[in-house]
């Protein structure tokens, strides 16, 4: 445990001390005092995550086990207090004011919908936790799980936030595939979300569609939708194989590059440490990644190695789409880079998923 835990942490802080710096580094040229102390918040939102990866770390992952409904009512109440008391910005009411924090509760769902998947997917015997899939048909292995989970999605969609209910609806198919529901069943549901995608695109907003069409040709609004994408791959390509250097990007410096400490802060890391730093980064987010691989391996009772999986995975797609979205190979869909992104939500969220993975691997013996 002491093994896991270290490295997990250490490689956490290695990889969120980056995107402080990154923070800093595209906003202290701005004219505004809050832009300027937005890496001051970052490194609270830290100190306050690493408080709660300690207590997740020593606090048996086993209670999620019975508390997961409740778990589950808490998310889908918070989304839905999102718009009766939610604060809006840039068009979208994703925010709950709780004293001075602004707390999104999408990422909340995220992880719940991980634990839900974990628990609905196990039961427990006698001596140990195993899959219960094996005898599930087509209601009971797919469409009540999707139930569930179609819900706190919807509501995500619906504030809007596109980029993080698509989040739970891939984790939701790769736990599918983990669960061994029959592979029939998860090719026949891709295969009827693709026929019914056409129908779907109706009920996008304006701007979602926007993004969706610059996605196949940025050039078709260079100066709109497709100016953020465009202004990242210049960023990106412009740093070259060793970068221009900390505190010396242009697009970010200059402001050419929106959203450069959020969505897009690694075309502002990409842009500063070019190709090298890039790998650093990479290698970083590998080690984790493997790490939360091994965790699961080697736990022995279903739910926690299910569980270590979803989380797992919830951190490892969520790096791959805002990466391909940077550089303009997946449509821009609003979602953070993990431990990097400006965002206390994000941060405190993710560093407790990885404390749960960390008590996975502390506990591994079957409940």
């Amino acid at each position: 445990m002491k093994n896991s835990f270290l490295t997990i942490l250490i490689l956490a802080i290695l990889i969120a001390a980056i995107g402080i710096s990154s923070i800093y580094s595209s906003t202290y040229r701005k004219e505004a005092k809050p832009w300027r102390e937005a890496w001051k918040r970052q490194l609270l939102w830290l100190i306050f995550a690493l408080l709660l990866f300690i207590a997740a770390a020593n606090l048996s992952y086993r209670w999620l086990w019975d508390g997961t409904y409740v778990l589950y009512g808490i998310a889908v109440l918070f989304l839905l207090l999102v718009f009766i008391l939610g604060i809006v910005r840039l068009g979208a009411q994703r925010w709950l004011r709780i004293a001075w924090f602004n707390f999104q509760p999408s990422e909340f769902a995220k992880l719940i919908v991980a634990i839900f998947m974990a628990r609905y997917f196990s039961k427990k015997g006698r001596e140990e936790i195993v899959l219960s899939s094996s005898g599930f048909g087509i209601v009971r292995g797919l469409i009540i799980p999707f139930l569930f989970v179609a819900f706190p999605m919807a509501l995500v969609i619906e504030q809007p936030d596109l980029g993080s209910g698509l989040m739970i609806f891939f984790l939701f198919i790769a736990m599918l595939y983990l669960t061994r529901v029959r592979l029939k069943y998860i090719v026949g549901f891709i295969s009827a979300g693709l026929l019914l995608a056409p129908f779907l695109w109706h009920f996008l907003r304006g701007y979602q569609k926007d993004r969706l069409l610059v996605f196949l040709n940025p050039n078709i609004d260079p100066l709109g939708a497709g100016y953020t994408v465009i202004q990242s791959k210049i960023a990106i390509g412009s740093g070259g194989f060793f970068g221009k250097g900390w505190l010396s990007g242009t697009q970010s410096q200059l402001h050419f590059l929106p959203e450069s400490h959020t969505d897009f802060i690694f075309a502002t890391y990409a842009e500063e440490w070019g190709f090298l730093g890039c790998m650093v980064l990479f290698t970083l987010y590998y080690l984790l990644l493997r790490k939360g691989l091994e965790v699961a391996e080697r736990t022995q009772d279903y739910f926690g190695k299910l569980l270590a999986y979803g989380i797992t995975l919830l951190l490892g797609i969520q790096v791959f789409v805002n990466i391909a979205m940077n550089l303009g190979l997946a449509p821009v869909v609003g979602l953070p880079l993990p431990l990097m992104s400006y965002g206390g939500s994000s941060m405190i969220i993710t560093f407790m998923a990885l404390g749960i993975l960390v008590n996975i691997d502390r506990t591994r013996a079957v409940f």
